[in-house]
């Protein structure tokens, strides 16, 4: 895996903090030349000068060129890491959910339609999505932030059984809690559900690396998830009913 990234054109979206800096850290560790992408311009050319990277800041979903041209005209891996963790219910305002869907979704598939065609030409590339464990399961108290990363998940999974035959590669991290400032904003639903079996950024960098190596689509950082995927599937009533007691427990906190 090693051979793989080193001298590979990377390309880390949100990675000014958290799981995405992790990520650029451990691929320009590997020998990738990596650009770093986030919002915040400050912290993305902090995270570029540590590791030897590019910053290109801005909207993940429109970097793509100058991504590109900073790495000399090819993008060997893009990692679509860039998330917002909208909380709330089905009355959650409607600008929370349209910048879930764009966000957490529609910039994973500007992404993808923007590299694809060269990627299918020369008959390889890396698309890495960050989902979550929201994605294979949800998370309470936030409705916006599950149902987009089940798009992403989903989207995710149409890439790999559509394209793996042509070269490309596809993998879905999918967490559970990570000490992140993402973690901090989930407030008491969090600290219950989360925040227990947090684990660090860099574990997860771990995993997907650990994942590349074995050519696996699901990266599961907290490997009891997959227990908890086969149970949802196995018997959707008694996982519900388990998520709801998870709920009320949530409620009665306060």
């Amino acid at each position: 895996m090693v051979e793989a990234v080193r001298g590979a054109g990377v390309v880390v979206t949100g990675a000014g903090g958290g799981i995405g800096a992790a990520l650029a850290r451990r691929f320009a560790a590997e020998g990738a030349r990596v650009v770093v992408n986030d919002l915040d311009a400050d912290r993305a050319k902090a995270v570029a000068e540590e590791i030897g990277g590019t910053a290109v800041p801005g909207d993940a979903s429109v970097i793509i060129a100058d991504a590109r041209e900073a790495l000399g005209g090819t993008v060997d891996v893009y990692c679509a890491n860039a998330g917002v963790g909208s909380g709330g219910s089905e009355a959650a305002d409607e600008s929370v959910w349209a910048l879930a869907w764009d966000v957490n979704v529609m910039a994973h598939v500007r992404a993808a339609h923007t590299l694809i065609p060269d990627w299918l030409e020369r008959g390889s590339g890396r698309f890495v999505s960050t989902v979550s464990a929201a994605g294979l399961l949800t998370m309470i108290g936030a409705a916006p932030y599950s149902v987009t990363k089940h798009g992403a998940y989903a989207f995710a999974e149409w890439l790999s059984l559509t394209y793996r035959h042509r070269g490309i590669k596809v993998h879905a991290i999918c967490p559970q809690g990570v000490r992140t400032d993402m973690l901090d904003a989930t407030g008491s639903a969090g600290d219950l559900v989360l925040k227990p079996t947090a684990i660090e950024p860099r574990d997860v960098a771990d995993a997907l690396f650990a994942g590349m190596a074995e050519d696996r689509f699901l990266i599961l950082p907290h490997p009891e998830v997959a227990g908890y995927y086969q149970a949802r599937a196995g018997d959707p009533d008694r996982w519900l009913s388990t998520m709801n007691h998870i709920q009320q427990k949530w409620e009665a906190a306060g």
